[in-house]
């Protein structure tokens, strides 16, 4: 079965928009995880428009308890400190997470889209793959669906990969005619990360439509969803659409 790993960032979006704690991130956790979900996804960005370092460490706190729930902290593993946001690497260190997910973004995208490129990150990420490893963490890298930087993630020593599935999503939004060639593409791409040893997740705009395709990815240990799953929450309920994204990974 692939594991679900639910992304609170809309949930301190909410939050963020009014002040104060309401809606409670943690508290939305709780329901994610008493729904059964098998993992929290956080991407605290130096802006802080979503989550924010108290709200990791918050969510840290309360896994602690819960070894079966995994933290997945995502984030740009360059991203410096700046006012009271720490710097990725040692908000990584306040944490301890189960998994990070490194992820290439910058300050001026509205969301992730687009993979590393190792041909020119690689040398720079590895000392930090490293680190990451020393805490005992899991590291996957964000990555488009392209066998040549697979393998270099492979030789600089990440465990997994996450694959960006935001155009597959965006094509499969027209039709299943136009997603069925990017997802032969994924195909090839998680295949080619099995053989070198690398673990499979997948993330960006998956939603309860195109999970029917994509769940069967081979390879697929784990989903990160947040925006579709918030969304779908306010007319279903977080438990109850938690209850249906599992069921359709379980399928």
């Amino acid at each position: 079965m692939t594991d679900l790993s639910v992304n609170l960032n809309k949930i301190a979006l909410l939050r963020n928009s009014r002040g104060g704690n309401f809606p409670d991130v943690i508290e939305h956790a709780k329901s994610c995880i008493r729904a059964g979900c098998q993992g929290i996804t956080l991407h605290p960005r130096p802006d802080q428009r979503h989550v924010r370092p108290a709200d990791a460490c918050g969510i840290a706190e309360l896994l602690k308890d819960k070894p079966s729930i995994e933290l997945n902290l995502e984030g740009n593993p360059f991203a410096e400190a700046e006012d009271d946001y720490p710097g990725f690497i040692n908000l990584v260190l306040q944490c301890i997470p189960d998994q990070c997910t490194l992820v290439p973004d910058s300050r001026q995208q509205l969301t992730s889209d687009h993979g590393f490129d190792l041909k020119t990150e690689g040398e720079r990420l590895t000392p930090l793959v490293d680190q990451l490893h020393g805490l005992g963490v899991r590291v996957s890298l964000f990555m488009d669906p392209e066998p040549e930087q697979i393998e270099l993630a492979a030789k600089i020593g990440a465990d997994r990969i996450e694959l960006y599935t935001g155009p597959f999503a965006e094509a499969y939004a027209d039709s299943l005619e136009a997603a069925a060639p990017i997802f032969l593409r994924h195909t090839a791409a998680a295949n080619c990360a099995f053989e070198l040893g690398l673990g499979v997740n997948a993330g960006h705009d998956l939603n309860l439509q195109n999970l029917q395709l994509y769940r069967q990815l081979p390879h697929l240990a784990e989903v990160s969803i947040g925006h579709a799953l918030i969304v779908d929450a306010i007319t279903m309920g977080l438990e109850q659409t938690v209850h249906a994204y599992l069921a359709v990974l379980e399928t």
